[in-house]
């Protein structure tokens, strides 16, 4: 069992981030809102699970111990795999997970792509009682340099959050197409009442956020998705 990786964040791509460990680099398949928080060239914890397959070694990353552990956990029920554990986890925060299954919010749980009534009303009975309690999660652990904060915000990031919504649904299996349309129709609502960077005004060039909360946006993302 690899707990942890502590090493520099080698590269970031839709499909994972490679973190060098010791000289060697592990890609790790991260959770999107996760992976909105790595940099390349910067120091990252993220915590592990590896997933053994016998064709595959996979190491799946996440921003905190409790998210881990939920992953681990939904892949207990009945046709969760890790990929679609990865989605649900990039439409729900472990709390939101709890609080939906909690109450048998089949319509919810829907939401995730690869999900139908049935899958979902299957999790609800299968994971009743098991995820625990909203609020019980472990606290979070550090990813990137600005720690467990750095997952969640963008921050005069090289990338804006559109692009790293747009490559987190991607990487969730939505078309490009799909995802700026998602993107255009939550924007109103994410960056409302938000200050906007140099680039903003009327050069023309679309204004950057300062402080947008890309696992919320990614969240707001796929409820549109999800509905449509």
């Amino acid at each position: 069992m690899i707990a942890h990786l502590d090493g520099l964040v080698a590269s970031v791509a839709p499909e994972g981030a490679v973190i060098e460990v010791g000289g060697v680099g592990l890609l790790v398949q991260c959770s999107p809102g996760t992976l909105a928080g790595l940099r390349s060239g910067e120091r990252a914890k993220v915590c592990t699970s590896l997933v053994v397959r016998e064709d595959a070694l996979t190491l799946y990353g996440f921003g905190s111990e409790d998210e881990r552990n939920t992953f681990e956990l939904l892949q207990t029920a009945s046709g969760i795999g890790p990929r679609l554990a990865l989605a649900m986890l990039g439409t729900f925060s472990p709390d939101a997970l709890r609080r939906a299954v909690a109450a048998e919010d089949v319509t919810a749980l829907t939401a995730v792509s690869g999900i139908g009534r049935k899958g979902a009303q299957r999790i609800v009975l299968e994971l009743a009682g098991r995820l625990g309690s909203p609020g019980d999660g472990g606290g979070l652990a550090g990813v990137g340099s600005a720690g467990a904060a750095g997952a969640a915000r963008v921050v005069g990031a090289s990338l804006t959050w559109r692009d790293q919504v747009r490559t987190g649904l991607m990487n969730l299996g939505w078309q490009a197409r799909d995802a700026d349309q998602a993107i255009a129709m939550i924007e109103p609502e994410v960056t409302a009442g938000l200050a906007v960077g140099p680039d903003g005004g009327d050069s023309g060039t679309p204004a950057r956020a300062v402080d947008v909360d890309v696992a919320a946006a990614l969240r707001a993302a796929l409820a549109v998705l999800g509905r449509t």
